[in-house]
Formats: structure tokens, sequence, C-alpha cells
């Protein structure tokens, strides 16, 4: 059984907004991409035109702006923060930034004023995968496995050669 989608006002799509700021940090295009879909579906539903709704998501994205509650900024600064806490590398978080809908020039100043590099990055990756010198058994034999993951995980050979060849700081 399908749920009905309620119809679109100016205060169902703050009541929504607000709801979704509660639970996630977002930035300016995500709440835009996720009110427009609950608007997508509304619309389908009842009917109405989509594109008359645009102004009214417009108007309560400037106005979070201009008050703080929505702030790219502070977003990436945090997200960066919490990536690399994760032992994410640069090009994944810059990655994870831009389908956010964050600015390029935001995530590159964020990544640059951040203290962390992709060497700590990838240790801390290694350790939560338990890959290179985390490995309790078989280390040389799964040495190509385990610069395979750093790889996939955007990091650069040299930086996977050394945390994998590396040992424990």
């Amino acid at each position: 059984m399908a749920r009905i989608p309620k119809k679109i006002t100016q205060a169902y799509l703050e009541a929504a907004a607000l709801h979704y700021l509660e639970r996630f940090a977002s930035s300016a295009a995500n709440l835009r991409r996720v009110l427009q879909r609950k608007v997508q579906r509304s619309a389908a539903h009842w009917g109405d035109d989509a594109g008359q709704f645009a102004p009214l998501i417009d108007r309560l994205l400037e106005r979070y702006q201009a008050s703080g509650l929505i702030d790219d900024k502070r977003y990436a600064e945090a997200k960066v923060a919490s990536e690399r806490r994760r032992g994410r590398s640069t090009r994944a978080i810059a990655q994870r930034l831009a389908m956010k809908g964050v600015a390029n020039e935001i995530t590159k100043k964020a990544l640059d004023e951040h203290e962390g590099d992709d060497v700590t990055a990838a240790r801390a990756f290694a350790k939560r995968r338990r890959l290179g010198p985390y490995r309790t058994a078989k280390r040389s034999e799964l040495r190509d496995k385990d610069l395979a993951a750093l790889g996939r995980a955007g990091f650069a050979y040299e930086i996977a050669r050394s945390v994998v060849d590396g040992e424990i700081d």
C-alpha cells in the first residue's frame, strides 16, 4: 500500500526542510534536491506543476543561508574532518562533497585548511580495514590485495606502498 504524498504548501516545505536538517547536516544544493524530490512526488500524485514550487524552495534556502542554518563552508569543513578521521583520501572526500553539491573552491579551501594528509588517512584506513601492518597473518601473500584496496579508496600508489610495507607506529 503506497503512501499518498502530502500536498505541497509553504508550511509543509518548511517543516520538511527543518525536519531534514534536524537529522542531517546538509549543503544548500543537497537540501534543494531533497525538497525537489518531495515536490516531484507530490506533483505527480496531485497533478500539479512541479515548477511552480521552485520559487518557494529558493526563498526558503535563501532565508536559511542568511540565518546561518545552512552554510556550505561549515558543512565542508566538518565533512572533511569527519572523513579524514575515517581514513578517506583527498580524492574521495572531494568526490563526496561534489555529490552533495558543494562548490569546488569551497571543497579545496576546506581540504587545504584541514591539518590531516593522505598518509595519515591511509594509515587510518589500513587500520580500520586491517590491511598491511595491521594484518595478523599472511601479510606478504596479501600485499597486492592491500595495495589494490588502498588504490580503490583513492590513495596514490606511493602512499599505498609506504603504508602497506610500513610498520605500525
